[in-house]
Order: structure tokens, then C-alpha cells, then sequence
């Protein structure tokens, strides 16, 4: 008879996978997520630019929300990015992984992970860049690569400063070796960009791991967090693990990460904008309180910080 129970007991493991998948749904469906407090209606929370107003969580946002708080609604224009061979490997796991990019295409309505547009800060124009945690975690792969790079030249050939929004767990294992190649080649376009005098500032939100710390991410003339932001390399069971000790409380979130001297300024959702006008005023020398002849060289990341403090 134990055949029978087996049989009985992986039918009703399917039947929990399946409500689990239903109120997953449910949940992103209905007009409710849930916080510090519990329940709180998506348009109160939106209303608060998607910050939580008991716990000042920040929650996680596509690409066109954060443009739309930062940017403004119609104030930018998204720039079509190249679109290279979907599964160079013809990887397939538990799905395949044309299977996967179809689902996340669907769930994002983003062709891939990275959204690349043309805008202006305080009459400032720049390019700037921002990852989808909903596409495949946010992970990087060739196609996010090249817009990557098509935003550099962008910026490169228009003279125009270059903000990237980081999110996601690192690269994208589907694509094996092609996407670790993509850590080589950001890191050769942002060298160009610093070429050419453009800034680079990178703004960390949650999260922000793997191999996108490890290259674009840890790069810029001035690195920006909003609170509470998971900044990390390996997972923090990882390094427990390995260094079998205790990990201090707040451990890989931004404001740690801050006093590691990895994070610059950790600026809360509603005074970014404001914020990184005023770094690229200093970065430009468009603020008239650097713009002396005492003042020509290039300023470091310590001293624009505390001009924005």
C-alpha cells in the first residue's frame, strides 16, 4: 500500500504548489500589498512614491515608476536598445529559457531587463538607465550588455552625464560565460565616459548583488543609495558560512554599506531629484559657489558629498 500513500501525498504536495501560485496571483492582481503594518492599498502606497509611510521602507519599482517620480510623467523619452540572439546556449532547466524571457517580456511589457532614456535634470540633459527586478531578477545578460553600452555611447555622443539605477542578483547564469563577459564590458564603457569628462553617478537600490556590485555598480563619481537598500556580493548566509561568526545587525544594507565607505549619500525617493540636480550642477561646474579658478580641478567624491549634504 505505500505506493498508494505516496501517490496520495504528492497529490496533495501539487494541490499546495498550486494554492500557492493562485494567491501569489491573487496578491499582485488585487488592489492590497502588504508591509510593516500588514495590508495597505497599492494606491495609498503609490501615492507616497511607493514608500512605506509607518516604516519608510522603500519598495521596489520598475523602471518607468522611478522615471516617472524622478523624471516626471512624459518627461523622457525611451530609447530603443539592440536586441541580440535570445538564447545563444539554448539553455533549458525546469523551463526553458526562451520560456522564461517570454514570461518576464509579458509580466514587465520591457523587451529586456535594462530601460535606457533620454531626459534633463534642471534643464541638464542626460541619459539614464534603470533595471527591472521582474525581468529574471533583474539579472544581467547580453541583451542588458548592449543597452548598457548603447546608453554610454549615447551619452558619449550627445556630451550628456549618465545615471544608472542598479537593481538585481548579479549575471545571468542562462547565459554562462556571455553574460560574465558583460562585467568587462560595461566597466570598458564607463572608462570611455570618464574619457570624454561625462560624470557617472549610480544611484543603489534594493537590491543590488552578485556581479552587478562586482563591475557597473561600484564604479561611479558618486555612489547614491536609497535607505535600506540590500547592497551585497555573496548572500550574507554565504559569508556566515564561511567566516562562521555572527554578521552585525543591519549587515549589507545601504546605511552599513555607507559607513564601509562604499555609499556616498543615502537619499530618501522624494528628494532624489533634487539631490542629483545639485550633484550635476557641482559635477558641470554649473554652481557658481565652485566655479573659481582655485577650483578648476576636478573635485572628489568627498567633497561633492558634503556640497550635497
Amino acid at each position: 500500500m505505500n505506493w498508494i500513500k505516496k501517490t496520495l501525498r504528492f497529490g496533495e504536495k501539487i494541490k499546495r504548489i498550486i494554492k500557492k501560485r493562485a494567491s501569489k496571483e491573487e496578491i499582485a492582481n488585487s488592489d492590497w500589498t502588504s508591509c510593516c503594518k500588514g495590508p495597505i492599498l497599492k494606491k495609498d502606497l503609490e501615492d507616497n512614491l511607493w514608500v512605506c509611510s509607518s516604516c519608510n521602507k522603500h519598495h521596489r519599482i520598475s523602471p518607468r515608476q522611478r522615471f516617472d517620480v524622478i523624471f516626471g510623467k512624459n518627461n523622457y523619452e525611451v530609447l530603443k536598445t539592440p536586441t541580440p540572439h535570445d538564447d545563444p546556449l539554448n539553455w533549458s532547466d525546469s523551463k526553458s529559457y526562451k520560456d522564461r524571457l517570454k514570461t518576464a517580456r509579458k509580466k514587465t511589457g520591457m523587451s529586456c531587463g535594462m530601460m535606457v532614456i533620454n531626459t534633463n535634470i534642471q534643464t541638464v540633459k542626460i541619459t539614464a538607465v534603470a533595471s527591472d527586478f521582474d525581468f529574471v531578477g533583474g539579472s544581467i545578460g547580453a541583451a542588458e550588455g548592449e543597452a548598457f553600452l548603447y546608453g554610454i555611447q549615447h551619452a558619449i555622443e550627445n556630451k550628456q552625464p549618465f545615471i544608472i539605477f542598479t537593481s538585481g542578483g548579479g549575471m545571468r547564469m542562462m547565459e554562462s560565460l556571455i553574460s560574465l563577459s558583460q562585467m568587462t564590458r560595461t566597466t570598458l564603457a564607463i572608462n570611455e565616459l570618464k574619457k570624454n569628462s561625462l560624470p557617472y553617478i549610480v544611484v543603489l537600490t534594493d537590491p543590488t548583488a552578485g556581479g552587478i556590485t562586482a563591475s557597473y555598480a561600484m564604479l561611479g563619481d558618486i555612489h547614491i543609495a536609497e535607505p535600506g537598500a540590500l547592497i551585497a556580493f555573496a548572500g550574507a548566509r554565504v559569508i556566515q558560512g564561511t567566516v562562521r561568526e555572527e554578521l552585525p545587525d543591519g549587515f549589507q544594507r545601504s546605511e552599513y554599506v555607507q559607513k564601509s565607505g562604499f555609499v556616498d549619500l543615502i537619499v530618501e525617493r522624494k528628494d532624489l531629484r533634487e539631490k542629483l540636480g545639485l550633484l550635476l550642477s557641482i559635477l558641470l561646474k554649473k554652481n557658481s559657489a565652485i566655479n573659481l579658478e582655485e577650483n578648476e580641478t576636478s573635485e572628489d567624491s568627498k567633497t561633492l558629498t558634503k556640497a550635497a549634504s
